[in-house]
């Protein structure tokens, strides 16, 4: 009998060659995607583990399969090591990303045709929070809040007003595209009046929050969910945080109400991460994503680009590249083919249409893992300046790529090993 175990190089050329060449991209680019950053060698060792042969449905000590007692274990790690970092009194970490998670919220507290309320997708909400084309729109009555239009900062008394009207039982507080701190107080405060269950979605700031660069929700919310990736630094993976009375609903919810065994390979992952996540160091890492961001922001502005909300409080800024006389698609394409890769994104009250939008969204995750600070931030804006000025200039577009990549060189990327 034939060995049923080769290499990666050896089983399947073609896609070892096809990760190899993703790997040599996120080493050469500097990467401005806000939902994206580096996981560790050891987070990507922990994922990409044997723990993915198992199946595990149920939770630890109460499996429908034998032979869990190291899943169990793994498991009751990663919930310890999370419920510690954000000072929760439950934790769920076996939904298999962000939507999920937030999905389960609604099962848990919801009947389809509630009210739910949630910013909307184009002042820089998300999918899940109830818009349209989402099942989280079709299944529940959906009242989206939204942004003022003078200073694109959501407006809390719009959210109170629309709450007192419609009564929701799901209000959600969290953001996709949003480059301002959100006061969690405050919609605690709408939630109680009108009964609602408040739900902070902190997927892409969970790792700001841990370090204390951003509020948190935790204990404030009734109910806390995230991605494990992102600011986080961990693996593809969602994770629920809630209060004590809530925990029972929320378990019953993800499993067996939306999921069968979890993935016992990215639990390892999320327990990696959460303990790299607990080290001095992350905390220094979240407080200079901000920074850097911060940093970026004012250059881009003194480069004359208009941002929405004029500037940032978190890992992300917004540009509308209106000014600038190209749409966000365009100035979003010919920086990926100068090396900075960010995406074409919408902006409140945007004339342009979803897939050919105004602005672009830029994060410092990524490149803040890489070690990339005030000076380097300052070099992308002038990048981004060059890109934009003449976003057909071939010639121009890989002369930038070309300095782009000497300068990720000084800059290792965490986990990248071409």
């Amino acid at each position: 009998m034939t060995s049923f175990d080769p290499p990666l190089a050896a089983a399947d050329p073609e896609i070892a060659a096809l990760i190899r060449k993703e790997e040599e991209k996120e080493r050469d680019t500097i990467r401005l995607i806000p939902s994206e950053n580096y996981a560790s060698r050891a987070v990507l060792e922990a994922t990409g583990s044997l723990l993915c042969n198992k199946y595990s449905e149920g939770y630890a000590k109460k499996r429908y399969y034998e032979g869990q007692e190291v899943i169990d274990e793994v498991e009751e790690l990663a919930k310890s090591r999370v419920a510690t970092l954000f000072g929760a009194e439950h934790v769920n970490v076996q939904p298999y990303s962000g939507s999920p998670a937030n999905l389960a919220v609604y099962l848990a507290f919801c009947k389809p045709g509630d009210t739910v309320m949630g910013l909307g997708l184009p002042a820089g909400g998300h999918l899940t929070h109830g818009h349209t084309v989402s099942i989280t729109g079709m299944f529940f009555k959906s009242v989206p809040y939204g942004v003022r239009r003078d200073d694109h900062r959501i407006d809390l008394d719009l959210v109170r007003k629309l709450a007192l009207e419609h009564r929701p039982k799901l209000l959600w507080a969290g953001t996709t595209a949003y480059p301002r701190a959100l006061d969690w107080a405050a919609f605690r405060g709408i939630a109680d009046e009108v009964g609602a269950i408040f739900a902070a979605d902190i997927a892409h700031i969970s790792g700001l929050v841990l370090a204390g660069a951003h509020a948190s929700p935790v204990g404030v919310a009734d109910v806390v969910t995230s991605t494990t990736h992102k600011t986080f630094r961990g693996p593809r993976g969602g994770m629920i945080m809630c209060k004590k009375e809530h925990a029972a609903a929320i378990d019953k919810a993800v499993f067996p109400g939306l999921q069968g065994g979890p993935h016992n390979h990215a639990t390892a992952g999320i327990a990696v991460a959460a303990k790299e996540a607990s080290t001095p160091e992350f905390k220094a890492y979240a407080h200079a994503v901000v920074a850097n961001a911060k940093t970026l922001a004012d250059a881009l502005q003194e480069r004359g680009f208009s941002l929405v909300t004029g500037g940032t409080d978190n890992h992300l800024v917004l540009v509308d590249l209106t000014s600038k006389g190209v749409t966000g698609k365009v100035g979003a394409q010919a920086m990926a083919r100068a090396g900075l890769v960010a995406n074409y994104n919408s902006v409140p009250f945007d004339p342009r249409k979803p897939f050919d939008p105004s602005g672009v969204r830029l994060g410092t995750p990524a490149i803040t893992s890489r070690g990339m600070g005030p000076d380097e931030m300052r070099r992308i804006a002038a990048w981004m300046a060059e890109v934009v000025a003449a976003p057909g200039d071939d010639a121009t577009l890989a002369r930038i790529a070309r300095d782009v990549a000497a300068l990720c060189e000084r800059f290792p990327a965490p986990g990248v090993t071409v």
